[in-house]
């Protein structure tokens, strides 16, 4: 637990299941007060922030598309108008949708690089607009993967939005680090999500996955959003313009284990 926490206030985008989710509620068990932002699964949202409130934290749901600028003004407004103040802004909407490179289609190649990459500026400007206006030492954390460093065949669009991300947030952090706003990356690894469901469920995929993390097993949601708490806290401070690795040592280069090569 991180006493400097208690009390700040957090936007989550896609904060209402997987990785998002996970945050949150780290988040809340901090004492912090959540904006969830959802795009469409308002049940889900809601029922997190019942969870929350139940146990005597502070949070509410926002519902909106990231790629709106006006939704993104607003999603910082709001957190204004329901809490008063904003120290922390986690980008972690995001989407992946595999094709062989040479029959992905336009549209699928624009998605995910507006939903991963625009979508994510668009969050870091609205939350950067406000602390240097308001002189605040805020905080950004984008959540990015391994795949910002790693190529991944039939995701092109998405390793290719991960590594702009990548540079996008060292580029933020330089810019901005002299007003005292740090902004930071967490490139997970694989995590039993829902988006690795079919993964989890499939005895021979799950094994495929496990051996090729050195650590041997599938991460979950906690580890992650134990990371953002660590980067969120004053216990960072002299941290910005890092990806924190959190993989299990997949970034390591595994084959190579043994020696060989």
């Amino acid at each position: 637990m991180y006493q400097d926490l208690c009390g700040k206030v957090a936007i989550v985008t896609g904060g209402s299941g997987g990785l998002g989710a996970a945050i949150c509620r780290r988040f809340a068990d901090e004492k912090m007060s959540l904006v969830i932002h959802y795009h469409s699964n308002e049940k889900a949202a809601n029922q997190l922030v019942n969870e929350i409130v139940n146990k005597g934290g502070k949070a509410i749901s926002f519902q909106g598309d990231i790629l709106e600028e006006e939704t993104m003004q607003k999603l910082v407004n709001t957190a204004l108008d329901q809490f008063q103040h904003l120290d922390i802004f986690v980008n972690n909407a995001g989407i992946e949708d595999p094709a062989p490179s040479h029959e992905m289609t336009l549209e699928n190649w624009q998605k995910i690089i507006d939903i991963n990459l625009t979508g994510y500026f668009l969050g870091a400007r609205s939350a950067l607009a406000y602390f240097v206006k308001n002189k605040i030492k805020g905080n950004i954390i984008n959540l990015s993967s391994v795949h910002e460093i790693i190529p991944w065949p039939t995701f092109v669009h998405y390793a290719a939005s991960k590594g702009g991300l990548r540079m996008m947030t060292q580029t933020l952090a330089l810019e901005y680090a002299q007003l005292g706003i740090r902004v930071n990356a967490i490139g997970a690894g694989a995590i039993n999500t829902p988006i690795n469901k079919e993964k989890m469920h499939d005895p021979f995929k799950k094994a495929e996955l496990e051996g090729m993390i050195p650590v041997g097993y599938i991460g979950e949601p906690d580890s992650i959003a134990n990371a953002a708490a660590w980067l969120a806290s004053s216990q960072s401070e002299y941290v910005t313009g890092i990806t924190l690795f959190v993989d299990g040592g997949l970034t390591l280069y595994p084959s190579f284990r043994e020696g060989k090569g």
